[in-house]
């Protein structure tokens, strides 16, 4: 005798399919991943990426500094580092791991200096918030792999620098000041080919503060990156501007991190081909971290999104 599935019975049929196609489409709670724990939030801090390991150890020791501030607060679960390009871990690792974690959301923090192309473009392109083509191509000529989490990415403003760089910048000439009326500042930065008008204003912003705090009343703006192609002679020209008004210039590196081929090779190759840069040139190789503001800024900015995120 022919037997009838009943109604229920084919119900239950079509439900097991249904399920069974989702996992093989790749449902969030298939081939082991965990379904995202919804308010888990992580807070992942992304900076350039760079062929020293100098640089890369400072990065990690800003986390290792921050960590503990931002995970008492309650709010965020974890934190992790990642680099845009050059070096692992990568956004895409560290976005995959924090999947695997089943986090619901991951602030990312840029601890870059200020507006570039790769805030502006290529690291919303990388986390999928963005399609922008000529980041597309850029990313695909430097194998920097895209990845779209299924946690939802918050990506922060750019570190408050117009304050921090301020009092960075002039605790680090005053350092090195002897005799403010016969001193002129030189700030030495990466710069971005497209925002050159943005950076030179930041810059300006902190030369105009030393020179209100100290008398240091003369200041000149020169690049190690991007802009110059990381050419010697945009560092030693910015020198020469200050030398032909004060006996002395003081050169402060405007970088995040201490990296030798910025900070020894370049900035410290171009004052060499200064004449009488021995006698006339202050200069110190070091960069903007470590910086006790720049931690702070970090734990309230990730504390501050994160607490968007629990209202919401």
């Amino acid at each position: 005798m022919l037997r009838i599935p009943s109604l229920k019975t084919g119900l239950m049929a079509l439900l097991c399919l249904f399920f069974l196609a989702a996992c093989a489409d790749g449902d969030p709670g298939s081939a082991g991943q965990p379904t995202p724990d919804s308010g888990k939030i992580g807070v992942l801090l992304v900076s350039h990426g760079s062929h020293s390991e100098t640089w890369r150890n400072t990065l990690f020791e800003l986390e290792n500094n921050v960590r503990d501030a931002i995970l008492d607060g309650g709010t965020v679960s974890g934190t992790k580092t990642a680099f845009m390009e050059y070096n692992e871990p990568s956004i895409a690792t560290r976005l995959k791991e924090f999947d695997e974690e089943g986090y619901s959301d991951v602030i990312l923090v840029p601890i870059l200096l200020t507006v570039s192309s790769h805030s502006f473009d290529d690291i919303p392109t990388i986390v999928g918030l963005k399609d922008n083509p000529e980041s597309i191509e850029m990313l695909k000529l430097e194998k920097i792999e895209r990845y779209t989490p299924r946690a939802n990415v918050r990506i922060t403003p750019l570190l408050d620098f117009g304050r921090i760089l301020r009092k960075n910048v002039l605790r680090r000439t005053r350092g090195l000041s002897k005799n403010p009326a016969d001193e002129g500042l030189v700030l030495i930065g990466y710069g971005s080919e497209p925002y050159e008008q943005e950076w030179a204003e930041l810059f300006d912003s902190a030369a105009m503060h030393v020179a209100g705090e100290t008398g240091i009343d003369t200041h000149s703006i020169g690049w190690c990156g991007h802009i110059v192609r990381y050419s010697l002679d945009s560092t030693a020209a910015a020198v020469n501007r200050v030398l032909e008004k004060k006996k002395t210039a003081i050169v402060i590196p405007s970088l995040v991190a201490f990296d030798e081929n910025f900070q020894i090779r370049i900035i410290g190759g171009g004052i060499e081909k200064v004449e009488g840069h021995k006698e006339r040139v202050r200069y110190k190789p070091d960069a903007i971290l470590p910086d006790p503001d720049v931690e702070q800024w970090v734990v309230d900015i990730s504390t501050e999104y994160a607490e968007k995120i629990l209202n919401q």
